[in-house]
Order: C-alpha cells, then structure tokens, then sequence
C-alpha cells in the first residue's frame, strides 16, 4: 500500500486527485493540506471531494499531518511548491509537483531538492498529453522549415498564468526538434501592424473562458496543407490518474529530478 498526501486538497485538482484514489485499492490517502488560512481546514477531507466522508481531516501544514505518508502530490503555488520540496527532501519523501508558473529560481530550488528524493515535476501528468509532445516533436522534424507553427491553449477563466505551462512544454518539444532556441523565436500574442511572419518563430495564443478544463492545439501550416495536433480534457480526470500513476512510479526510483514522459517510458 502506497501511502499519498495531497496539498491543495480543496481545489479542482485537489478533489480530483481524492477522487481517484478513493477507487484506488492499492494506493491510499494519507494525509490533506490546505493552506492554513482556508476555512476548510479541520473538514473531512473526503466530504469536501464528494466521496463521502473517508476519516481524514484537511489540515493547514504538512508538518501537521496525523499520518505518515510517502509520496507527496503538489498541486499549488510555486513558493508553497519550493517550501513543500524542501520539507520532501530533508525526509527522503517523494514528490509529485504539477505546479505551473514557476521561475528559474523555483525551477532550480527543486531541482536541487531532487539531489535527496525523487521528484517527477511535469506540466501535465495527462498520457494523452503527454503522447502529443512526442507527436508535436515529431511532426516538426518531418515538416521542419516548411511550415509555420503556431501553439493555442485553452483554459477556464479561473486560470492565473498564460500561457499555460503545457503549451510552453509543446513549444520547447518543438523547437528542440528543430534545433531552435525557444527564448528567441517564441511570439506571445499580436496586435497592430504586425508584420509578416517570420517562419522561424513559434506563436502562441491564449484563450481563458467559462469552465473550460484545457485545450492544447499544434498547428503546422505550410502552402496548400496544414497539420494539427489537438488534446482537449473534459474533466481532470485525466491529469489526477496521471499523477497516481507517478506517484506509484517514484517509489521505485532513486533520488532525482524525473518528469511524466520517464513514468511512461518514453524517454
């Protein structure tokens, strides 16, 4: 029995992840974080997801959980996500993060948490996102200079950073294909006179609307064709099964920085 904690409990991705394990008979929740503040605190965690009541009560700090646990799933802000790794390392405890819009700094901090657990850091534990990185890749070295690419996401309103952090990933897939540096080539929007495109550079668009859960479009346009390559979640479903399934993964491994595309062996 693998053993799971889970911060940011009562949010969408929070009672997701609750969810899955609810009907996981081989992994089990051990522990829920909110943030200390948060009125939720002190509730039953599985009450909060719609499962029925499951006897573990949300809690404001990690440090503060009833139970021990062996893998932590981080979905949260990237300075609780820093913190959150810091206390995992000092444990020897795996980490599970699909935090997104963090920066460098953030990026490296766990980076050098990984140096005393394993951490599996990806911007979407989705298998069918995951497989599209593979497919956008290579897509781009097959078309190569002979298009033009441009990335569109989709997310609910609700959703602070732009663009989201799979696009980024679909955009660093495609131009590691193509052997180009994405700091250099990537365009974030347009207005006014533009311009004529450029074809080395990589567009991305933003959309943010209602409820959508997220919607991840590559398109390759060249003269008399064009490819696309499309992902659309309709629930967080996905991502949470996704997530489980790491979690399962990294208590097998060393200590180390792993993402989703190592869970499924693509890599």
């Amino acid at each position: 029995m693998v053993r799971i904690a889970i911060t940011g409990a009562a949010g969408r991705m929070g009672k997701a992840l609750i969810e899955t394990l609810d009907s996981d008979p081989i992994l089990e929740l051990s522990g829920a974080v909110e943030h200390p503040e948060s009125t939720l605190v002190g509730v039953d965690a599985g009450e909060v997801a719609g499962v029925g009541r499951n006897n573990i009560v949300i809690a404001g700090s990690l440090s503060s959980l009833a139970s021990p646990f062996d893998v932590l799933i981080d979905f949260s802000t990237p300075v609780m996500t820093v913190a959150n790794a810091d206390f995992c390392a000092q444990r020897g405890i795996a980490l599970v993060i699909g935090t997104t819009g963090m920066d460098q700094s953030q990026r490296e901090a766990v980076a050098s948490a990984s140096c005393h657990s394993a951490i599996c850091m990806a911007s979407n534990f989705s298998t069918g996102v995951n497989l599209c990185f593979r497919l956008a890749a290579l897509a781009a070295e097959v078309l190569g200079d002979e298009v033009d690419i441009e990335i569109t996401e989709a997310h609910h309103r609700h959703k602070v950073d732009a663009p989201s952090g799979t696009a980024l990933a679909l955009g660093a897939a495609v131009a590691d294909s193509l052997g180009r540096d994405l700091d250099r080539v990537a365009i974030y929007g347009r207005e006014g006179l533009a311009g004529a495109r450029d074809r080395q550079t990589i567009a991305f668009n933003t959309l943010r609307a209602g409820d959508i859960v997220g919607d991840h479009t590559v398109l390759y346009a060249g003269e008399g064709e064009r490819v696309e390559i499309t992902h659309r979640a309709s629930s967080r479903t996905a991502f949470a099964r996704g997530a489980v399934r790491a979690a399962q993964w990294l208590t097998r491994q060393p200590a180390g920085l792993y993402d989703m595309q190592d869970v499924l062996g693509f890599r």
